[in-house]
């Protein structure tokens, strides 16, 4: 079955944006807490609706004097603040795109994003002034918030900065709505080459709220604690958009603190939130106090992980290209154990075998397939990569999500492993291919696979297995992990530095040459 096109002029937001999304939360919540900002250092601060809305207009038109315009993009490399999430509205505000970047990159991957989207200027925090503006050559100009997420910033130097606050100026009058018009461009961790610009638009982005609002039941009086980091579709879709479409408040912190998980908690009377594999392990150290949470949100449960902390729990599954938890439990259903949910709202999903195209049968295993409207409940497309757009949807129009599940009874499904080679690290989307890229570099590298190791604090690390030229003896091995290691610090994030590199004779082939990379992974199974 074809998905069908799009009528936009009968869609569900039909003449409403994202400028109209926020003048309607002032009209409905104008002075109740929106963001209650509790950095690791300094006093907490609160952001009511009105306050956030007017903040926004009036950067929009900081940005507008400062020459952007309509489709034009905006590099946002920040951590968890309220800058960025003001920053990000107020692109949307104009008609511009925000760049939202992932914060842990390195200066060569930040010059990358802020290239390959077609930035004209960017903002960003402190300690990352001078990588951005190293790096992001062709910025128009540079806007830097007065601190590093709440903390003091050392000293640096960007001759060409200007400060955050200096955006501020008169609000920008709002624009006609345009529901299918470009918002965001978040990039992908590039599986198979460099990362992929993926494109939101206003409608993607109210369809995330809404629906994932109602999927996780959430209500206006819900306090949400939120320490997943924004420039993720987690932390950004599933519960930041969520909890303010539902018009709670959202306690926004920084990065995850095991230590102040509890008592932040007691003291905002949070009580949502969401966590990863290795948040959900640190929490469950030590007394569990009385607390306010009536729910979490997961990827994927085990019931007896969750049943300690005697909460409601939700689990789900998504990616940045589809915006909302499109895999989902129920919280009036018990699901199976390991399931992660069935098709979520808006969503048509298949499960065909690699081999044949057919769709498999319960108890089977295959490739996840999603039916939903570009630019509506699935992103419009790759930013300017025709190929990888062509390649990303089949004959029919649905995703083809790279992850491959198992169907489970009455339409239940289950994770089993990736088609495409991601190695998740504390929640965090490394590709292999990007790893091999920089190590392939080294001179003595004859071929490179980099596979997930288990972990039981990360949940899994990368570690490179390298097949050396003829000539290399084994005495040069040593010199050659440092270098490699010391390359990969300098031109990727922290998390996807190898934690092991290991020497093979010959890396597992079949067919013509390929690597299997299978094999390697079953040596990490078998001990």
């Amino acid at each position: 079955m074809k998905i069908p096109p799009l009528n936009e002029r009968f869609s569900t937001f039909a003449g409403y944006d994202v400028v109209d999304w926020l003048n309607s939360l002032v009209e409905r919540r104008g002075d109740h807490p929106m963001i209650i900002w509790a950095p690791h250092e300094g006093p907490q601060e609160v952001w009511t609706y009105r306050r956030f809305v007017h903040e926004v207009a009036c950067v929009a038109g900081g940005l507008a004097k400062r020459g952007v315009k309509k489709g034009d993009r905006v590099l946002v490399h920040l951590e968890n603040c309220p800058e960025m999430i003001i920053a990000r509205f107020a692109c949307a505000w104009i008609g511009a795109v925000c760049v939202g970047t992932n914060a842990l990159a390195a200066g060569p991957e930040i010059g990358y994003f802020a290239d390959n989207s077609g930035a004209v200027g960017g903002i960003t925090e402190p300690k990352f002034a001078e990588a951005v503006a190293a790096n992001c050559t062709n910025l128009k100009w540079l806007a830097v918030t007065s601190t590093d997420a709440g903390v003091a910033p050392v000293n640096y130097t960007v001759p060409r900065a200007e400060s955050f606050a200096a955006l501020m100026a008169a609000p920008l009058p709002r624009r006609a709505p345009e529901p299918y018009l470009a918002a965001s461009i978040m990039f992908t961790t590039g599986t198979t080459s460099r990362p992929k610009g993926v494109v939101w638009t206003h409608a993607n982005m109210l369809w995330g709220g809404r629906v994932n609002s109602m999927q996780q039941g959430l209500r206006k009086d819900d306090v949400s604690m939120i320490f997943l980091p924004l420039y993720h579709v987690a932390g950004l879709s599933w519960n930041f958009f969520s909890q303010m479409w539902a018009g709670g408040t959202i306690v926004m912190q920084s990065k995850f603190s095991a230590s102040r998980f509890w008592p932040l908690a007691l003291e905002t009377k949070a009580t949502i939130t969401s966590h990863v594999g290795f948040t959900l392990n640190a929490v469950a150290q030590g007394e569990i106090p009385p607390n306010n949470f009536r729910q979490w949100t997961m990827t994927r449960i085990e019931p007896e992980q969750i049943k300690k902390f005697g909460v409601d729990y939700l689990a789900g599954w998504g990616m940045t290209e589809v915006l909302t938890q499109a895999i989902v439990c129920d919280l009036n259903m018990t699901p199976p154990p390991r399931t992660m949910g069935r098709a979520g709202i808006g969503y048509q999903v298949r499960i065909v075998d690699e081999t044949t195209g057919e769709d498999v049968e319960v108890g089977g295993a295959g490739h996840l397939l999603l039916g939903g409207i570009r630019g509506h409940s699935i992103f419009r497309e790759y930013d300017g990569n025709a190929a990888a757009n062509e390649e990303a949807f089949d004959e029919n129009g649905y995703f083809r999500t790279g992850d491959r599940v198992y169907l489970r009874e009455n339409g239940w499904i289950e994770f089993s492993d990736r088609i495409k080679d991601v190695i998740k690290v504390g929640g965090e989307g490394v590709s292999a291919a990007e790893i091999e890229m920089v190590i392939q570099t080294v001179k003595g590298v004859g071929a490179v696979a980099v596979v997930a190791k288990p972990n039981p604090q990360y949940g899994e690390v990368p570690v490179a297995f390298i097949e050396t030229k003829g000539d290399v003896p084994e005495a040069a091995h040593a010199e050659m992990r440092e270098i490699m290691l010391n390359l990969c610090r300098e031109q990727l994030a922290k998390f996807k530095v190898p934690r092991e590199i290991i020497f093979v004779d010959a890396l597992p082939r079949v067919g013509f040459g390929k690597i299997t990379k299978a094999k390697l992974r079953e040596q990490f199974k078998a001990g």
